[in-house]
């Protein structure tokens, strides 16, 4: 199989084009070369931008492409319209960020959709219009290809490779050891994909010219906040101990959920209440599968055992608690508690 893949040196992207080498497909990269463009010396690489250089990609033919890097609509478009005789079956890589809200848990593929406000651009770098965006570019594709589209919505990716400071906040900070703050009760809901559990799950639907639309998070068993957290310590072996701290002292004090405490949404806040119970029983009922978090833990922390920087940068801002504001808060909480 030849595949063409729009993207492909990052995150998801990678582990994709790994997977597919790996089953000895032949795939060619379509980007601008600006994020690890030493990746994959073996491969193809055309080089353009989606948002007004397509040229690259003219005349050619694939049997699928996958598209990594769609955000804006009218790009999503222009690709597909330029490539619906190029390719048989398209893969766009959306997100479970497409649901208009998340006050509800058990939400499935049907679920309704976000819209973009009346008169607001699609601007690439808003975070606010995401999710409508995605939506948008999921139809956008679809009207071009209709019943060749498979759409992929992950929840929180995470692996080797991360370029964000979510997941990984924590996995640092558990291994880190000694007393570790953690916000609210350990038994909040939790989910998260491995991106090479998710790339070889897509590559196989690939293989089986799968279509539709997919929710794609895990893992198939209820997680929760806590075992996260203890999966981070069984992986690294630290001396943690975790204080669950009362959602509204940190609110009190200033504490942003998902920034200071990633992956954190209070119980407060009830439009919140189904990110993190998205119903992806289509995707396991396809042949999903994820690895024990145990493992992924390990994985991230192979490059610090061994003093190996991985070859990623950090795209995200800043996130997480530094040491002295952690220190801060858990003796004023001991206060409180006296």
């Amino acid at each position: 199989m030849n595949i063409l893949v729009l993207g492909g040196t990052r995150f998801l992207g990678r582990h994709l084009v790994s997977d597919a080498l790996t089953r000895g497909y032949q795939v060619t990269l379509f980007n601008r070369g600006q994020s690890n463009p030493g990746l994959f010396p073996e491969v193809e690489k055309l080089r353009g931008d989606r948002a007004g250089d397509l040229g690259a990609l003219k005349g050619r033919q694939w049997d699928a492409m996958i598209d990594t890097c769609g955000y804006v609509s009218r790009e999503v478009r222009v690709t597909a319209a330029l490539l619906a005789g190029s390719v048989e079956h398209y893969t766009f890589i959306s997100s479970i960020s497409v649901y208009a809200g998340f006050s509800h848990s058990g939400l499935d593929e049907s679920a309704k959709l976000a819209l973009l406000p009346h008169g607001t651009n699609e601007d690439a770098g808003d975070p606010a219009t995401y999710g409508a965006r995605k939506a948008l570019c999921e139809e956008s594709v679809e009207q071009i290809m209709p019943n060749r589209v498979l759409h992929i919505r992950p929840g929180l990716i995470i692996g080797p490779f991360d370029p964000t400071n979510r997941f990984n906040y924590w996995v640092r900070r558990v291994a880190r050891g000694g007393e570790v703050l953690a916000p609210e009760h350990p038994d909040k809901p939790m989910q998260l994909i491995d991106a090479r559990d998710l790339a070889r799950w897509i590559i196989t639907m690939i293989e089986a010219k799968q279509t539709g639309r997919f929710n794609a998070t895990g893992p198939e068993r209820p997680l929760t906040f806590g075992q996260m957290l203890d999966a981070c310590k069984s992986a690294s072996a630290s001396d943690a101990r975790f204080t669950w701290v009362d959602a509204q002292f940190l609110l009190n004090r200033g504490v942003a959920p998902f920034a200071n405490l990633p992956l954190w949404l209070p119980e407060s806040e009830k439009e919140y209440a189904g990110h993190f119970c998205i119903d992806s029983r289509r995707a396991f009922q396809s042949g999903l599968v994820c690895r024990p978090l145990v493992e992924t833990v390990s994985d991230i922390l192979l490059p610090d055992r061994e003093h190996t920087p991985e070859n990623t940068s950090v795209t995200s801002p800043p996130s997480g608690l530094t040491p002295g504001r952690e220190r801060e808060l858990l003796l004023a909480w001991m206060e409180k508690l006296k």
